[in-house]
């Protein structure tokens, strides 16, 4: 935001409308990457990739990479049925563990993101990063992947993006984003804040607008925080109804599910509402279940803390606390997007189809390009 005033504030949000410091007893950790190969814990088990896959798939039924304030990496896993994991990095092996562990990863060469490959015994690997890309300029630009499906599969990291906007980007982000090969830039905003405000687009990115909310939005900050919060959830709705945010999604929908747009960053103000309610839709429709889509959509409350902080704290006490419902990521929030699909469509696969006018081609392509099995 260029602003931290209510008004300015309001006007952004309206438009929407974690090793543990001892290695457990199932994991072995390297403190230190190393060149040298490792010697493989008793009992691990290698099998050929081939065999393993037809046999087993990705047998991870949670994962997940933390990059830690001292620069280490907290990677963590759930693989039943499995015996060992072996964790890569840069190629070199750098941690062990069995079929659930929490361990630390230290020592390795800087990088633009860190990848790391999780190798079970059994079953294919899986690669993740950390989910955030800690931009300087864009708090909230994030992996919109790494999440799993209900059918066990997993949604590919590294090609689909959602943020903040980016118009404060520094240089160095810039860069960075150019060489992890950010071909799209998707806005959601409307053609105002676009303006206010417009996006410091990646060198060789291709620029799409897609106003969720078409023309103009209200800037009024209401007179109760109840207020603000009724006003909040019904945004959230339109963002089901409004026929310009269904034109919008419809697009961004379209060039997520073509190989050729990314990766793709895709974006409102704040990345908290329509950029929440475009990720929840494509994860829902993906196969992820409701409580990991919810939990995605809540962490934006994590990575714009302290930037909702220091809003809050320029405001007067009765100004603040009508500001906040529309600050923050709430349950009941995405809960209403969630209740108008039900109630004008029935089922979230009817909204795809008559809200979005999603073929049953098209959310085939979308897997096809977006998961991991």
């Amino acid at each position: 935001m260029d602003s931290h005033s209510a008004a300015a504030v309001l006007a952004a949000r309206r438009s929407a409308i974690s090793f543990v410091a001892a290695v457990s007893a199932v994991a072995v950790t390297v403190p230190h990457a190393s060149a040298e190969p490792l010697t493989e814990p008793a009992g691990a088990i290698r099998r050929t990739p081939q065999a393993s896959r037809a046999a087993h798939g990705i047998p991870f039924t949670d994962a997940r990479v933390t990059r830690q304030e001292d620069g280490s990496f907290a990677v963590s896993w759930k693989a039943p049925g499995v015996r060992s994991v072996t964790v890569y990095a840069g190629g070199k092996a750098v941690a062990y563990g069995g079929a659930a562990a929490d361990v630390t990863v230290r020592g390795l060469p800087a990088a633009d993101r860190q990848w790391f490959r999780l190798v079970p015994d059994q079953g294919d690997p899986l690669t993740l990063a950390d989910r955030s890309l800690h931009l300087e300029g864009a708090a909230n630009f994030r992996d919109a992947g790494g999440h799993r499906t209900g059918d066990g599969r997993w949604v590919k990291m590294g090609v689909l993006y959602r943020t903040n906007d980016l118009h404060a980007l520094a240089d160095a982000d810039l860069a960075k984003l150019q060489r992890l090969d950010i071909r799209t830039d998707f806005d959601l905003r409307t053609p105002r804040e676009r303006a206010e405000t417009p996006d410091r687009v990646p060198a060789g990115a291709r620029y799409v607008a897609a106003g969720v909310l078409g023309g103009a939005i209200e800037n009024e900050l209401p007179a109760t925080a109840e207020a603000s919060e009724r006003t909040m959830v019904e945004s959230y709705r339109r963002l089901v109804s409004q026929p310009s945010a269904n034109a919008a999604y419809r697009s961004l929908f379209g060039h997520a599910n073509d190989p050729g747009c990314h990766a793709l960053a895709y974006h409102c103000q704040g990345g908290t509402d329509r950029t929440g309610w475009a990720t929840a839709a494509l994860l829902t429709a993906l196969g992820v279940d409701r409580d990991t889509v919810m939990r995605d959509y809540l962490a934006t409350n994590d990575h714009l803390a302290a930037s909702n902080a220091a809003t809050l704290a320029e405001q007067t006490p009765g100004t603040a606390a009508r500001l906040k419902p529309t600050l923050e990521a709430r349950a009941e929030y995405l809960n209403a997007s969630f209740d108008e699909v039900k109630a004008r469509f029935g089922t979230f696969d009817a909204y795809l189809r008559d809200g979005l006018g999603l073929s049953k081609q098209d959310l085939e392509r979308l897997r096809a390009a977006l998961l991991v099995d």
